[in-house]
């Protein structure tokens, strides 16, 4: 971790020299954005109290962290100064200073380690760090240095301005969040050296930034908290905030030391090994369950390689990380629990028998809660649009599906979103709706206001606390259907010999539908597709709001506000042609817009298609 930091302090430094223009002219970031980028870094590892003074020790300490070589320092061999014997804490960073001539003695010999830091010999260490030295300065010290880390925007947020106006800790923040977007004198942003990246604007990309500094995985076994080597300011479990006692074994574990932050994910996938690619010898995925995972760690690999103990045709759970990929494999008891879903199909195929050879059994593939699609081996009578219960047995490592029964709930969802009728909705409560084999996750908020009968309730099951925490709905919200624009259509043929084609556009990607004898009733472009897009059920025309202007997030026609979807897709309509654009080109002046919906409002409705002329 410490190679890390240092690196990354130096990466700060060197970034001082030449601004990036985007920032050069912008203001200073949000001390927000500074804080965790230099935690990150650990370059500023203690932001409690940003008012305090920081102290040419500690200074130093922060610019050696980022600085090159940095992760190797220690105590010092020797005493670098009379005031900073061997034993001193900061004897180490203060003699790789020294050599690094980044610093120098007082008048008297000493280094005075406890005095507070000025802005000038601040400035003289960045510099020193982006490879400047006392030849690129004009004018007397500290006149010219001064005058580069101003040219530099190397100030912005800080509030010491003179040179021998003291550091705070947030001046500090500010100073090594501004080299990460500064260039070094060679002409090179040092944050790329870092293996880190600035954003459009030319700010540092913090979720890069994090995720490059991240350490982990980790599994969550008795005496994983060992490998951390501190006690978490901050926990997060599935992107949640929780409690470290929240963290269960076989939990998947990431952590910043420097942030003093752990990330937890309890994502798991359980079923047989179905393939491994692109072979035993190099994994670098796995299918499982009917869907294929990347493998992310050494140790994954290693244990789905022909050296480790899972093969083709093994019953296993795979530990997925933050990016879904495969960060461990267990046996199949580590992942004790259940999935639920809708079935999709159920039909007999073959599997692999760890053997070289196959078997035949039916896979049922359900669409689960949690909007992925799975498969399992099963025995019974399953068919399309049944909802069922995939249950791990713990002891036995077994994998087991069984049906349940229609759900007997009703009722009105309260506008914040937050009770459907006389149940509250669990916190991280699963909803799926599920429209012809289509399913989309949805949140409280998305159904609030909305009236749900029977009909539309598939099922639904409670905690021990008696809030839902599973929810299947029957095609409420129309969020599980693709919307695009119709392109092109033709019409072939005379009588009983009549065929139809159609070419549609959906999230800028064409499709097309040649020689069907289905004719699709379809008023103007705007549609929805309902089913696979290769190969459609039905494609639906869309409603017109009429033509209108986007007020505050809605779109206003007339004397009615209609709600965008999350998704709505916008297009331009030029020289007869669609083409995908954004929300941002609808919002410019000077443009007619008309808009397209699937269904009123109250019944879950959004305006789906935007077109812009």
């Amino acid at each position: 971790m410490r190679r890390k930091l240092l690196a990354a302090t130096l990466a700060l430094c060197m970034a001082l020299t030449l601004a990036v223009p985007a920032l050069a002219s912008g203001s200073a970031a949000s001390l927000e954005d500074a804080v965790q980028a230099v935690n990150a870094l650990g370059i500023v590892d203690q932001t409690e109290n940003l008012s305090a003074k920081v102290s040419r020790a500690e200074f130093v300490a922060m610019a050696i962290k980022a600085s090159p070589g940095g992760d190797g320092v220690g105590q010092a061999s020797s005493s670098p100064y009379p005031d900073v014997p061997r034993t001193h804490w900061a004897s180490g960073y203060v003699e790789a200073a020294v050599s690094r001539g980044m610093v120098s003695a007082f008048s008297d010999g000493t280094f005075r380690p406890e005095r507070e830091i000025t802005l000038a010999e601040a400035a003289g260490m960045v510099l020193t760090l982006l490879g400047y030295s006392q030849e690129d300065f004009s004018g007397a010290y500290p006149t010219g240095q001064l005058s580069m880390l101003r040219s530099l925007k190397l100030d912005r947020g800080m509030t010491a301005a003179s040179a021998a106006s003291s550091l705070s800790r947030q001046d500090a923040v500010y100073l090594f969040y501004n080299l990460l977007s500064a260039r070094t004198k060679e002409g090179t942003p040092y944050i790329q050296l870092l293996g880190h990246s600035l954003d459009a604007s030319g700010k540092p990309d913090l979720v890069s930034l994090v995720n490059g500094e991240m350490e982990g995985p980790v599994v969550v076994q008795s005496g994983w908290q060992r490998e951390l080597g501190f006690v978490p300011a901050k926990v997060y479990r599935n992107n949640s905030a929780a409690a470290l006692d929240n963290i269960q074994n076989y939990d998947i574990v990431y952590w910043n030391a420097s942030m003093g932050t752990v990330w937890a994910y309890a994502k798991k996938a359980t079923g047989t090994i179905q393939a491994i690619e692109p072979s035993g010898a190099a994994p670098t995925s796995v299918t499982v369950a009917g869907r294929t995972y990347a493998i992310e760690s050494s140790a994954a690999a290693y244990a789905l390689s022909d050296l480790g103990q899972y093969h083709l045709g093994s019953t296993v759970t795979l530990l997925l990380g933050r990016s879904g990929g495969v960060a461990a494999v267990a046996d199949v008891s580590a992942s004790a629990g259940e999935r639920i879903g809708v079935v999709l199909e159920a039909v007999k195929s073959s599997h692999p028998d760890g053997d070289g050879g196959t078997y035949s059994a039916q896979t049922v593939t359900i669409l689960a809660t949690d909007g992925q699609t799975y498969q399992y081996q099963a025995g019974g009578n399953y068919q399309a649009g049944n909802v069922v219960r995939a249950t791990v047995a713990a002891k036995e490592g077994t994998i087991s599906l069984r049906g349940l029964s229609a759900a007997a709930l009703e009722g009105t969802v309260s506008a914040d979103g937050t009770k459907l009728g006389q149940y509250a909705f669990a916190p991280g409560a699963e909803i799926l709706d599920v429209g012809n084999k289509q399913g989309a996750v949805i949140s409280p908020e998305r159904l609030a206001g909305l009236k749900l009968d029977r009909s539309k309730v598939r099922y639904y099951a409670l905690n021990p606390q008696g809030e839902i925490e599973t929810l299947i709905l029957s095609d409420v919200t129309g969020d599980a259907y693709h919307y695009g624009v119709l392109t092109q259509f033709e019409e072939q043929g005379e009588g009983t010999s009549k065929f139809f084609s159609y070419e549609y556009d959906v999230e800028g990607t064409t499709y097309t539908l040649p020689g069907t004898t289905t004719r699709f009733l379809l008023e103007g472009a705007p549609i929805r597709v309902v089913g696979e897009l290769t190969n459609p059920d039905r494609l639906y025309s869309l409603t017109s709001a009429g033509t209108g202007e986007l007020v505050d997030g809605r779109f206003a026609a007339g004397n009615r506000k209609y709600t965008l979807s999350d998704q709505v897709a916008v297009y331009e309509f030029r020289g007869n042609r669609y083409y995908l654009s954004s929300l941002a080109r609808a919002e410019e002046e000077g443009r007619t817009l008309t808009a397209w919906y699937d269904k009123e409002e109250s019944q879950g409705g959004r305006i789906r298609v935007i077109i812009v002329k």
